[in-house]
């Protein structure tokens, strides 16, 4: 009798047909909606393998309503929707797509930090709302991005190619890691620092760290204050990394001077939502690895995590370890 699969979002067909032979298969079929819990937890019940979303939580109450549970299939480089630890001791793996979203990624990177920098989404809207009469030496003047301080807070993958754009616009790039790495910095040309030192030397910060209990609210009041007035910090790692109320102030009271943000502490983000009142902020829908190419190969990888766990054989991108 085949393993049955159960899929939290409707995804391409190409993606289920790969499926379709091994295993019995039952999708969520909205494509922009996200699965209500209820639903999930009825779906679960029955499968062996599940493939799902960041919008979905995968807790205990998910894993004891899947008593035959192997794997959990995550489309997403990070997997804190995922309580791992759980999973590890029910011997369930989990899995994610690493590697794949890593150039696209930092692509949108680099497009949040120039959009911000130069105000290109309030100029827009300057433009279309009619206000633009004339020209003025200081009409809305932004920040160079060349020549200036790069820090990046979380040197990974993402964090060494985002280090290799900036090069090219003659950034001075600094980074802090849990770890040193000298081969990247010989390949990227940045220079490990110490948090609090990148805060001070920056003139934007880019944060690519994973998240963990560890790293919550990382950045908060006493590290913004440590940032330059005229700094821009960035975020398109995960939204509980930094405090939004103190970024809020921060930002409201000048004491830095803009923010990219493409995640957000709760997600989708409430329109009412403080952070969306301000000019200098230029927020995004979480569309990081949103190129069409990107979301194809994490789909596939999904899959193929899903299929080669269960059927025992091929290379799984694996985030726990069962003994």
């Amino acid at each position: 009798m085949k393993e049955k699969i159960y899929i939290t979002r409707k995804l391409p067909a190409g993606i289920v047909k790969k499926l379709e032979g091994e295993f019995n298969i039952d999708m969520w079929d909205q494509e922009e909606e996200a699965i209500p819990r209820e639903v999930l937890l009825e779906k679960v019940k029955d499968v062996q393998g599940l493939l799902c979303m960041l919008t979905e939580t995968i807790d205990e109450e998910v894993m004891d309503a899947a008593p035959g549970l192997k794997v959990i299939s995550n489309m997403a480089v990070g997997y804190n929707n995922i309580d791992v630890d759980a999973a590890t001791n029910r011997e369930i793996v989990v899995t994610n797509t690493p590697g794949v979203l890593t150039e696209t990624t930092a692509d949108l990177t680099f497009a949040l930090m120039m959009a911000t920098a130069r105000r290109l989404v309030e100029a827009s809207d300057y433009l279309r709302n009619g206000k633009w009469e004339t020209w003025s030496p200081m009409q809305l003047t932004g920040m160079d991005i060349h020549g200036a301080t790069l820090g990046i807070i979380g040197f990974g993958r993402i964090g060494q190619a985002v280090a290799k754009r900036a090069a090219g616009f003659g950034m001075n790039i600094l980074y802090y890691n849990r770890s040193q790495k000298p081969d990247a910095e010989r390949e990227t040309g940045a220079r490990f620092a110490e948090l609090n030192d990148v805060l001070r030397e920056s003139d934007f910060i880019s944060i690519l760290l994973p998240y963990s209990e560890e790293v919550h609210h990382l950045i908060s009041a006493k590290e913004l204050s440590l940032m330059k007035k005229t700094a821009v910090l960035i975020n398109t790692a995960r939204g509980g990394i930094v405090d939004e109320d103190a970024l809020y102030d921060a930002l409201k009271n000048e004491t830095i001077w803009a923010a990219g943000l493409d995640v957000f502490e709760k997600e989708p983000i409430d329109p009412s939502h403080p952070l969306l009142t301000l000019p200098n902020v230029v927020t995004l829908p979480h569309i990081g690895s949103a190129s069409i190419a990107t979301r194809m190969k994490m789909a596939e990888l999904a899959a193929d995590n899903l299929h080669n766990s269960l059927v025992g054989s091929g290379e799984v991108k694996s985030v726990n370890y069962i003994s």
